[in-house]
């Protein structure tokens, strides 16, 4: 089993700030891209840490991982973006042990995320201990409690209905389309980058409307080009998009930039135009709306419309809670027979060295001694002997740490390995 003695004074930690406390333009300070969170990783391993998981998402930046202080986790976050620390103790959240693990467990089933019942969360924690692992940044505790959390999202998942009907921001987004915009299916619309909420927004919008008058633009055309083949839509170079918002009467942006790449500036227009931002961090400035005619409307603002569909889904929080309640047991059995098993292990082999001395010497003792029948009652004798102390320090009563200690101090073993 692996040492885990270092662990004695580490603790687990989740660290971050999400759409709770944070704004958009906060959130979009600490966002970390594919190469900030291989940057951070890097620097956990030359600072010591030996376990942790990076999650950056729209809504969200987390770090799970052991520490003997989290200030060591806020550091990694802090460095590796635009955030400082000072706006992080404002807007940040520290859990440890037992509420770090219920959060896992929340936010990866969905309870937590700013659309009740989003399941994106759990790809990015399943990649992002994916990462770890490679790079030996994933113990067995991270890995069962992964693995246990993805149990749990799938069971909530496929046993209540807390994921049902439409409900995300690309749905939001179509929703105040139409219901703000008339005639939209004879109005032009302006796609601008294909990331998920991009691609999903669109496939909303040819549902509801007619392919000829949307247009796709991405920096890198052949995304554009992939996605505009499935749906039958138009394709435009990214140098034409200071032309094509001209043309438009909606534009919805959903790009990767770390800058804004829509200003005031950039728009010439002759007829009202609605932006949508669902960029993190944000994409188009704010001063886009001194032009008059113009209306911007940011994620966070799609993200608080709710309708029926939210409210029904509210009904299976409860079953969702006591899944997640039943599989975190689960986990936390698991996590103490691994805190005490190495003790388990060393009073067996303390007390079978007994026996077979015990064994040999009553063999050369006792004439006709049955050594095989004393072998099989003797086993059995310890098998129940440390049942009986295993089943102790499961009990949720018991003094775990100290009764570890007590039964080492009494058979004198050393069973460091925990």
């Amino acid at each position: 089993m692996e040492n885990n003695n270092k662990l004695k004074h580490h603790y687990f930690y989740s660290v971050g700030l999400s759409y709770k406390k944070a704004d958009a333009e906060i959130r979009g300070k600490f966002s970390l891209d594919a190469t900030a969170k291989n940057r951070l990783l890097e620097q956990a391993k030359t600072e010591g840490i030996e376990s942790l998981i990076v999650t950056s998402t729209c809504n969200r930046t987390e770090i799970y991982g052991f520490a003997e202080h989290p200030f060591q986790l806020i550091k990694l976050i802090c460095e590796n973006s635009q955030g400082s620390v000072e706006e992080f103790q404002k807007v940040g959240f520290v859990y440890k042990n037992q509420e770090a693990i219920s959060h896992m467990f929340r936010v990866g089933t969905g309870l937590d995320s700013q659309i009740l019942g989003d399941f994106e969360i759990i790809a990015q924690i399943r990649n992002s201990f994916s990462q770890s692992k490679s790079l030996g940044l994933a113990n067995a505790f991270m890995e069962r409690l992964v693995n246990a959390v993805i149990q749990a999202s799938k069971k909530i998942k496929t046993d209540t209905q807390i994921s049902s009907g439409a409900t995300s921001v690309s749905f939001a987004a179509v929703h105040y389309i139409f219901k703000n915009v008339e005639d939209i299916g004879n109005k032009n619309i302006l796609l601008f980058g294909t990331g998920k909420i991009g691609r999903n927004t669109c496939e909303n919008l040819v549902k509801h409307t007619k392919n000829e008058h949307i247009t796709l633009i991405n920096r890198t055309k052949e995304k554009a080009e992939k996605l505009a083949g499935k749906l039958n839509l138009i394709v435009k170079d990214y140098s034409e998009l200071h032309l094509e918002l001209q043309k438009a009467d909606v534009v919805v942006v959903a790009t990767g930039a770390q800058n804004p790449t829509i200003d005031k500036a950039i728009l010439n227009l002759k007829k009202p135009l609605l932006i949508l931002d669902l960029s993190i961090p944000k994409n188009v400035k704010e001063d886009v709306e001194e032009i008059e005619g113009v209306k911007l409307i940011h994620m966070d603002y799609l993200s608080q419309l709710t309708d029926e569909t939210l409210e029904n889904r509210k009904k299976h929080i409860p079953a969702a809670e006591a899944i997640i309640e039943e599989i975190k047991e689960e986990f936390i059995t698991w996590t103490k027979g691994r805190k005490f098993a190495p003790t388990i292990n060393a009073l067996k082999a303390k007390l079978n060295a007994i026996k077979t001395s015990e064994l040999d010497f009553q063999s050369r003792k006792i004439s006709n001694f049955n050594e095989e029948q004393a072998e099989i009652i003797s086993a059995r004798i310890i098998q129940k002997i440390t049942t009986h102390f295993a089943n102790h320090l499961k009990d949720d009563d018991t003094m775990v740490d100290e009764s570890i200690e007590w039964i080492e101090k009494v058979f004198k073993i050393g069973a460091t390995a925990r």
